[in-house]
């Protein structure tokens, strides 16, 4: 590792080179909105909420500072009209989904955001991917992933694999920002006594289908991360 020297909000920060724009902003103190970011998983770069403006070689640019690394004299601004309008409507697009979420009730305070600019359709997750990662990353369990794609996507937990893991763990809990996985595990318990040889046969298949939907998030984030660009870019120039 190599040290770097890079300019956050006008304030000199030293850096080493495998650290990313967030690991540097906030070693200097500085603060970065988060909602999918946890320092003991993989930078996931999905809610965007973290989005700076980052200027290198006389070319700025919209970046997620969570997966953006640092390098020898960046320039970040953390905070503008463009970055706080961006922030804003990123707030009340995820206030639709979860309304009552009280990470998304500060930010729509500090960013004023109109909680009812966007109609609702509360299904109380915001696809944070923070339980998902966790218990693939940290516990590697595989009890709770992503299924399905586009805007039917959702968590959910494998009954069988949640009855002999999940019970007594529930460290994915504090990381929900909404209220959607506690709402989902209830429900997987309520159908624990289900006899399982009625589930069975679909298992193993299930467990499968959603260690490979973990496994291959990353080709999906840089798809979405490109529509993100695309999404922000609209957001800044309206």
């Amino acid at each position: 590792m190599s040290e770097v020297s890079l300019q956050i909000d006008g304030k000199e920060v030293a850096a080493t080179d495998d650290m990313t724009v967030l690991d540097a902003a906030r070693s200097a103190g500085i603060s970065i909105p988060t909602i999918c970011y946890h320092e003991k998983l993989k930078p996931f770069g999905g809610c965007r909420l973290c989005t700076v403006e980052a200027e290198a070689s006389g070319r700025t640019s919209l970046v997620a500072a969570c997966v953006y690394p640092v390098q020898q004299g960046l320039v970040v601004r953390t905070r503008s009209q463009k970055i706080d309008s961006i922030r804003k409507v990123l707030t009340e697009q995820l206030l639709a989904y979860a309304p009552e979420s009280e990470v998304l009730q500060t930010l729509a305070k500090d960013y004023h955001a109109d909680k009812d600019r966007f109609a609702k359709e509360p299904s109380f997750c915001i696809l944070c991917g923070l339980c998902v990662r966790y218990c693939t990353e940290v516990k590697q369990k595989y009890a709770v992933g992503f299924v399905d794609r586009g805007p039917r996507r959702e968590i959910s937990f494998i009954p069988e694999i949640a009855a002999r893991e999940c019970w007594d763990c529930k460290e994915c809990f504090p990381l929900c920002p909404t209220s959607a996985l506690q709402a989902a595990y209830v429900l997987t318990k309520s159908l624990a006594p289900i006899a399982s040889s009625e589930r069975a046969c679909t298992t193993m298949a299930d467990t499968n289908s959603i260690r490979e939907m973990n496994q291959t998030d990353a080709s999906f984030a840089a798809n979405d991360e490109s529509k993100s660009k695309t999404l922000l870019k609209a957001i800044a120039e309206g």
